[in-house]
Formats: C-alpha cells, sequence, structure tokens
C-alpha cells in the first residue's frame, strides 16, 4: 500500500507480532507522525524522509511475453529507522531491504537484499531519481522516465518503464487513514508507467512489455495496537480508469477500508470505511495455511461488481518476513489486471 510492506519494521527494531502486526500498532515516540494538510513537494518527497520510521518504493507490473503469456514483476525497497534522522556510517540508524520476484502461471521466484544506511550499500537520491541496493537499481533522469533492474539466483529483468499519466494522491491529498483511530500515513502512487524490457528466466530471455504502478508510503505508526494483517488491490481496467483499495484486518475478525478510484486522466476520487466492500470468494493451500486468492470487490458508487483471481495461486514470498503477492485477473462489470498483496494469515 500499497497499505503495503509496513510489517518490515518487525526487523531491527525486534518487535513481536504481539505488539500489532510487526510492531507497526506501537508507540513511535521521537519519530515524526503524518500530518493532515501537508502538501506533497516533488521531486524532494519521491525521496527519504529519515525522520519517519518506515518508508518504501514499490513496483508492481503486469506484463505480456511475445506469445502472450502474462507475467507479474515486484520490486521493491523499504526503508526502516531504529531511530529518527540519519548519520554517517555505520552510525546510520536507517535499515533497508529489497524485494524482488517474477510471477508466470506455473512458477514465482523471489529473493531479496539486505544493508545498513550510511555505507552507501542502499539508499534513495530524489534528483536525478535514483533507488538502489546493491546492484538492484531504480533510476532515471526523472521520476516519470525510469530503469529498472534486480538479479536474483535463477531470474533477473531489466525493465524501462515511462509514465503516461499524473501523479495521485490518496485519501485526503495525500493523507491516508488506517485506522477508525486514526493512524495513517502518507501516501501516492505512479499507476501510469508504460512498460517494455526483458525478463530472464531459467528458460531463457523473454521480452515484456505492459504497465506498472509504483506506490511511495511513509509513517511512523500506520496501524492500530490491534489490527493483525491486510489485504491490498492495484487494480488497472480495460476503460483506463483505476483501483486501489486496502482491507485492514483486526483481531475481533473486523476490517477497515479505504480505496481511490482514479479516472483515466488520473483524477482520483478517495472513498472512506466501509465504501469497499471486500469479500474472499476462493481459498487456496499455500504455504501451510489456507489464502483467500479469489475475491469478490464490489464499490456501489462506482458500479463496480468484480471477481478478482490469482494468475498463480502459489506467489508466496518465502523471504524473511513471509506474505502472499502476485497478479490478478479482474472479470465482472469491469475488466482488467492489477496486483494483490495479503499479510497476516497464520499457519494451521
Amino acid at each position: 500500500m500499497n497499505v503495503r510492506a509496513l510489517f518490515f519494521l518487525l526487523v531491527g527494531v525486534g518487535n513481536a507480532y504481539a505488539q500489532g502486526f510487526a510492531g507497526l500498532g506501537t508507540d513511535a515516540e521521537g519519530f515524526a507522525m503524518p500530518e493532515q494538510g501537508r502538501q506533497f513537494q516533488f521531486p524532494q518527497d519521491h525521496g527519504p524522509h529519515p525522520d519517519y520510521r518506515i518508508e518504501w518504493w514499490y513496483v508492481t507490473a503486469n506484463l505480456t511475453g511475445p506469445d502472450g503469456a502474462d507475467y507479474g514483476l515486484q520490486w521493491t525497497l523499504f526503508r526502516t529507522a531504529l531511530a529518527p534522522g540519519e548519520a554517517e556510517g555505520w552510525e546510520s540508524p536507517q535499515v533497508w531491504f529489497g524485494h524482488a520476484a517474477v510471477t508466470s502461471a506455473t512458477t514465482h521466484l523471489a529473493t531479496e537484499r539486505f544493508a545498513r544506511g550510511g555505507t552507501g550499500q542502499a539508499g534513495v537520491e530524489a534528483q536525478p531519481f535514483t533507488a538502489w541496493i546493491d546492484d538492484w537499481r531504480m533510476a532515471g533522469d526523472s521520476f516519470d522516465r525510469l530503469e529498472l533492474k534486480a538479479t536474483g539466483p535463477d531470474f533477473a529483468y531489466d525493465i524501462a518503464m515511462e509514465a503516461r499519466g499524473p501523479l495521485v494522491l490518496h485519501g485526503d491529498e495525500g493523507y491516508s487513514v488506517k485506522s477508525a483511530k486514526g493512524q495513517a500515513s502518507h501516501y501516492y502512487s505512479q499507476p501510469f508507467f508504460a512498460v517494455e524490457g526483458t525478463l530472464s528466466l531459467p528458460d531463457g530471455d523473454v521480452p515484456v512489455s505492459g504497465t506498472a504502478w509504483v506506490d511511495r508510503e511513509w509513517s511512523s505508526q500506520p496501524l492500530a495496537e490491534d489490527q493483525a494483517g491486510w489485504d491490498w488491490f492495484s487494480l488497472s481496467f480495460d476503460t483506463g480508469e483505476k483501483l486501489m483499495g486496502f482491507r485492514l484486518r483486526d483481531a475481533a475478525g473486523g476490517a477497515f477500508t479505504s480505496a481511490t478510484w482514479i479516472a483515466a486522466d488520473g483524477d482520483p476520487t478517495p472513498y472512506a470505511d466501509g465504501k469497499l466492500v471486500a469479500t474472499p470468494v476462493q481459498t487456496s493451500r499455500v504455504a501451510g495455511r489456507d489464502l483467500p486468492t479469489q475475491w469478490r470487490l464490489v464499490l456501489a458508487e462506482r458500479g463496480l461488481d468484480v471477481t478478482v483471481g490469482a494468475l498463480n495461486d502459489q506467489a508466496w514470498m518465502d523471504l524473511g518476513i513471509p506474505y502472499w503477492e502476485g497478479p490478478v485477473r479482474v472479470s465482472g462489470t469491469h475488466q482488467g489486471r492489477g496486483y494483490l498483496e495479503m499479510t497476516g494469515y497464520a499457519e494451521d
């Protein structure tokens, strides 16, 4: 969020799941907190915000090969902080993580990287935009034209992305509320990237084209203490319209929802808690747990009633902190494709 990947605060800070999912409901004393009414400034806000506890640069892409086969791609750089601010060398309190994945209808490949801030191994610069960890890189003269690269033990990719629409601010001009208690983040997206490039897979190179969606989000205490996981959707419809929506689940079985309807020209309309209804329809057995890999999404005020189903129901990110993330296909009142992320589902 996506809401999204908020759980990476767990690593390096030592909070337990019992303290709110990955400690994200715990107190963030000393860190900056999101403020309603804050005005975004670009290109500065494409860069890091080290006074906040957590932040990410999150890419998901829906791609097609020359034979018509579908693929999904993920590239994510996460920043978490042990304390606010920045410092030189090993005195830096910033910790960085990278995740990369490629998904097809039959295969899901994923890998990760780790780095400490202050050493040059990982970081982000706003202008010209560069985000990197080791040899993974997302960079360009501006945020509108980017080259994306990652390598792993059994895959790699080299992708060119060009924005064909504006940035989109979620919630109240980028102030995205996450719970009834008022926890929030600063959140914007660039969901209009056109993509071309090459996937390097175990069976050889595959030229691909398609679309990509980049999420940018930062906060310090984005979840309430009783929230335990989320289901996040980014959907692009054949009409050119788009939907970002999430469902944050609490320990009592309830959920807090939020959505942004994005017109084909990029004009956003936010929808508060309860307007988007996301209902699991079908589950799959994945990594020792039952996960809802098919959903019904209804946004009545937009006449939306769709089924969202996984391209590959086994798109499990078996990494330091595991979760499900993969491409989806959309049918019903609207046709399209997108991405789904699910966290906080326990083994049984």
